[in-house]
């Protein structure tokens, strides 16, 4: 069983940045799809980014592009969220989630969709 760890949360300023980091144990993350999901207080967890099991192939959220980068190096098993130009809206706990990828589309954006889930960081931006 996948087990995922987040890190990197915290708390900017508007424009700011951040970057978020995701520790597979457990299995092998080039045998998984990945991505980032979110959930601001009140809200349903929302889909942000996901990358395929390479990591040479990658799907972002219309609120996120070109703002916000997912990479993977599966040599150390993480998955990071580089985030830029943040706003007070991207206010929320950032979750990492994967499933083992075997064929058809590389991403998905329910979260019933994803099988292994971390406990999520918290990002806090003020305006």
């Amino acid at each position: 069983q996948l087990q995922l760890v987040e890190s990197g949360g915290g708390s900017v300023q508007a424009g700011g940045s951040l970057r978020l980091s995701c520790v597979a144990s457990g299995g092998a993350s080039s045998r998984y799809s990945m991505a980032w999901f979110r959930q601001a207080p009140g809200e349903m967890r929302e889909f942000v980014a996901a990358i395929s099991r390479s990591g040479s192939r990658t799907f972002y959220a219309d609120s996120v592009k070109g703002r916000f980068t997912i990479s993977k190096n599966n040599a150390v098993n993480t998955m990071y969220l580089q985030m830029s130009s943040l706003k007070p809206e991207d206010t929320a706990v950032y979750f990492c989630a994967g499933f083992q990828y075997y064929s058809g589309a590389y991403y998905r954006t329910e979260p019933s969709q994803y099988d292994n889930w971390g406990q999520g960081t918290q990002v806090t931006v003020s305006s």
